[in-house]
């Protein structure tokens, strides 16, 4: 069971005084922190020319995934993946069967993907995985058909899985100057989501499942968070509860309320995208466009899996305990509080003392 040790919004979460100015944000500046290497590779006049047995593969191979009730979102970064090797063999290994495919030619795109299109480590691993997913499908499922496939992937040695972004850390008072410069600029919709992230923490393609109604007096719990009245799916095809602080998401929640009134905009959905039949759910697509308006306001790359960590880090500053901070997030286990916690050492030794000073002197008095 949640227990929360503290009821009042601490000062961590408050909206800070403005104190920076607005040209700081207008300027062009060049980030040199985290950056995605998109897909360069892929076009749909490509796509049609693939191997009409490998393009047949994945498209049961991602039936397969939704009979086990996988995610979208996962079966899309599933084709995603697959789509780039595939192509891959289309320009340089004649556009031959997967199922025909060498060692030695998986080692040549795992060499293309890191030395000629940029990918990190762990993005070539997570391709390589969705080839040993689809391998164990060829052999679990289809092996009345392609009775002498054996997987090749795992004999592959991964490339070393070193870090090469840099971390983007924020803190609430940048984020909440960069929610100022959002609302100023009328942009209440992304500045909501932005603000729902902040104070709750939840991962990119979660915020686009939060409903309208959701957020009511009935469900909010300890005076402090709203609790989610229906469960939320997510990663791993989990449904959990999920918590957003009342205090500093209701402000940025009010503007985008009445916009969307104003707009005559009735979707169930919180976030929504205008199409030609209305409006719809905003998809993680959308979320990705708005993080490159946000990140025209901040001096840090901005990235939304940012904002977990800054979550989970004001949590620990307010003194909630890892199993509480676990439930909250909706996690297995606690060891991912400390993944996720980016208080510094010097913070929290400054913390300890000024505590135990203050301890000190009480008993002093006494």
């Amino acid at each position: 069971m949640l227990i929360l040790r503290r009821h009042c919004c601490p000062a961590h979460w408050m909206i800070p005084q403005r104190t920076t100015s607005s040209t700081a944000f207008s300027e062009r500046r060049v980030k040199m922190g985290r950056q995605t290497q998109m897909n360069k590779l892929t076009s749909p006049e490509l796509t049609k020319q693939i191997n009409p047995e490998n393009i047949q593969l994945m498209n049961d191979f991602l039936e397969y995934l939704r009979s086990l009730k996988r995610s979208e979102g996962t079966i899309k970064g599933y084709k995603s993946d697959l789509l780039i090797v595939f192509t891959y063999v289309l320009q340089n290994c004649g556009n031959k069967s997967f199922i025909d495919l060498k060692k030695r030619e998986i080692v040549s795109l795992q060499n293309w993907l890191i030395n000629e299109n940029g990918n990190s480590p762990a993005r070539v691993r997570r391709v390589k995985a969705a080839l040993s997913s689809l391998s164990n499908y060829i052999e679990n499922i289809l092996d009345d058909e392609y009775e002498d496939f054996r997987p090749i992937i795992r004999k592959i040695e991964n490339p070393q899985n070193t870090p090469v972004r840099e971390k983007s850390v924020f803190s609430t008072e940048e984020m909440e100057v960069i929610l100022q410069k959002l609302t100023e600029a009328g942009k209440f919709q992304i500045a909501c989501a932005l603000a729902l992230a902040v104070y709750s923490g939840r991962r990119k393609a979660e915020l686009t499942r939060f409903k309208v109604d959701w957020f009511k007096p009935e469900n909010v719990v300890f005076d402090y968070f709203y609790c989610t009245p229906e469960k939320v799916l997510t990663k791993g095809a989990k449904m959990i509860d999920c918590y957003v602080i009342k205090s500093g998401f209701d402000p940025y929640l009010k503007r985008w309320l009445q916009q969307r009134k104003d707009l005559s905009i009735n979707s169930e959905w919180l976030f929504v995208t205008k199409t030609d039949k209305g409006y719809e759910q905003a998809s993680a697509e959308t979320l990705n466009s708005w993080a490159q308006t946000i990140d025209r306001f901040t001096v840090k790359p901005f990235y939304w899996h940012s904002m977990r960590h800054l979550f989970v880090s004001n949590l620990v500053r307010d003194g909630m305990s890892e199993s509480d901070i676990t439930d909250v997030v909706g996690w297995a286990n606690s060891a991912m509080v400390q993944v996720y916690n980016d208080v510094p050492a010097s913070e929290r030794l400054s913390k300890f003392f000024e505590n135990k000073r203050a301890a000190e002197a009480e008993k002093a008095e006494k």
